[in-house]
């Protein structure tokens, strides 16, 4: 009986992942909703590291916004990623010092 929920479980997780990959081919957004759809990325991504940035050090938040700030700069330079992440580490523990 165990085994049965869970493969009814997985078709309904899969299905709502699945129909939109499927269908989107076929589809024409009109333009205004493109850009808008195009958006979504970045905006998940800032709203999943902005937090993380002000409780870098709950006490002291422009320690987080500074070091923020200089991984900002340095993927504007075009960086390698893991040197921009070693940069914003690098860039808390000095200023923690």
């Amino acid at each position: 009986m165990i085994i049965w929920m869970i493969i009814g479980m997985a078709v309904v997780t899969a299905i709502p992942r699945l129909v939109p990959a499927l269908i989107v081919d076929f589809i024409t957004f009109p333009k205004w909703m493109d850009r808008w759809l195009n958006a979504i990325p970045y905006a998940a991504l800032g709203a999943l590291i902005f937090p993380g940035i002000m409780s870098v050090k709950p006490d002291a938040p422009q320690i987080g916004v500074m070091a923020g700030l200089v991984t900002i700069f340095l993927a504007w330079l075009n960086i390698h990623i893991i040197f921009v992440v070693l940069g914003a580490i690098g860039s808390v523990f000095f200023l923690t010092l």
